[in-house]
């Protein structure tokens, strides 16, 4: 019985290591619908930086970093870095409503199943906000990454 525990414990360690994506490691492969049902495929994500973003309509402290990525946003060369905002929201209408609310103009995805959703797993995201910023090759190069490191890396 205690090695069956154990073996199980062994198994659960692997599994969450491999699912949580590291420094150094490409861009996940993910398609999921934008706010007007689109199809956008993470496959498009070249040739710049791509901050993906992951947020939820009920998640304050993700609504007052919104509007952070708003006013960067507005800064930014587009042709050199992307903003791509994954809502684990399980109600559409409420992402909707928030986009509006904090007048979201960068691309907006959603993956309605809560932490359980494929891109939150395939990231290894456990909280919100969490942040993962791509080079132009599509390599991690950091994990919520400050205002600060961001125009610095931009610049």
């Amino acid at each position: 019985m205690k090695k069956c525990f154990l073996l199980l414990f062994i198994f659960s360690i692997f599994f969450n290591s491999q699912a949580q994506i590291k420094i150094g490691d490409n861009l996940p492969s993910f398609t999921l619908k934008n706010i007007i049902n689109k199809d956008v495929s993470s496959e498009t994500f070249q040739n710049k930086y791509y901050l993906i973003d992951f947020w939820a309509s009920w998640c304050a402290p993700c609504r007052k970093g919104n509007i952070e990525l708003v006013k960067l946003y507005k800064t930014i060369d587009r042709s050199k870095f992307e903003i791509v905002g994954i809502s684990i929201d399980t109600a559409i209408d409420k992402w909707k409503k928030a986009i509006e609310k904090d007048k979201i103009i960068f691309t907006q995805l959603i993956d309605p199943k809560g932490f359980d959703a494929k891109t939150a797993v395939l990231f290894g995201v456990e909280e919100l906000p969490s942040q993962f910023l791509f080079d132009k090759q599509g390599k991690l190069i950091a994990i919520n990454p400050t205002k600060a490191e961001l125009i610095k890396i931009l610049k």
